[in-house]
């Protein structure tokens, strides 16, 4: 089948068969396994969760796509088990599914950080997902050298991420200007918060801490939270006042909003 990749839609199809290897391998997936796919494209990845799991739901936003892949899997459609969705992810996020589900995919690069965000934050959280997504991204995600962002502390709020292999630009189709990476978001769980007013403020608190880069953690705190006595804080849980955001780990911003 011939189509043309749209760019709007972040559309670079895969053809590596390691590649998808890798992310079938890194699935741990078996026949009890609901997966939920985002963005199947010309269903590579779909043929191959298919042979592993006990059902696929597959959301394409594109209609000729979907088409395709109607037929492409008159089969397993009829069978009920692939259900294939057209629309875009964002309008349907963790609430279309109810019972324990994985989210396997080669995700639209451009809604990465929406797609975490909703699936990670949302009140039906998979018990896994392994993405396909840019490699600086995927490094941004892991921070193994102490470079924490916003980004990275979010995903670690709620689960382990891991990078499972470099994916370079030539295996897709059409070629992206960048190398890709496969990464795996495992222990997924809201064990780090008490409840929602906890899991808010934590996001509050990262976000402010964040707020100017070339300020201090501290400085950046007590501008955009002055009624907290944040000096004391720091003193309290040995934090160095002159520490930038990016060098605090996850743990001292759960201690934080436990002492707020």
């Amino acid at each position: 089948m011939y189509h043309r990749a749209k760019k709007s839609l972040g559309q670079n199809f895969l053809k590596s068969a390691k590649a998808l290897s890798d992310i079938i391998i890194a699935g741990e997936i078996n026949k009890n396994d609901i997966i939920l796919e985002i963005g199947p494209g010309k269903g590579a990845l779909t043929e191959k969760l298919l042979e592993h799991a006990g059902k696929v739901i597959a959301i394409e936003k594109d209609t000729g796509l979907v088409i395709h892949l109607k037929e492409q899997f008159e089969k397993e459609i009829e069978n009920d088990r692939l259900e294939l969705i057209e629309g875009d992810v964002l309008d349907f996020g963790p609430k279309i599914l109810k019972k324990p589900y994985k989210i396997i995919a080669n995700i639209p690069y451009n809604i990465t950080g929406a797609i975490l965000k909703q699936f990670l934050s949302g009140i039906h959280q998979p018990e896994r997902m392994v993405l396909l997504v840019q490699k600086e991204v995927a490094e941004r995600i892991v921070a193994r050298d102490g470079n924490e962002s916003i980004l990275s502390l979010s995903v670690k709020a709620y689960g382990t991420p891991k990078i499972i292999s470099k994916v370079p630009a030539r295996y897709f189709n059409p070629a992206p200007k960048v190398d890709s990476a496969i990464i795996a978001i495992t222990n997924i769980t809201r064990a780090n918060f008490k409840n929602t007013q906890e899991e808010q403020l934590f996001f509050t608190i990262v976000k402010a801490g964040f707020a100017h880069k070339r300020k201090m953690l501290l400085s950046n705190l007590k501008e955009s939270l002055p009624h907290v006595e944040w000096s004391t804080l720091f003193e309290k849980n040995n934090i160095p006042k002159t520490i930038r955001a990016e060098k605090v780990p996850l743990e001292i911003w759960l201690t934080l909003i436990e002492q707020i």
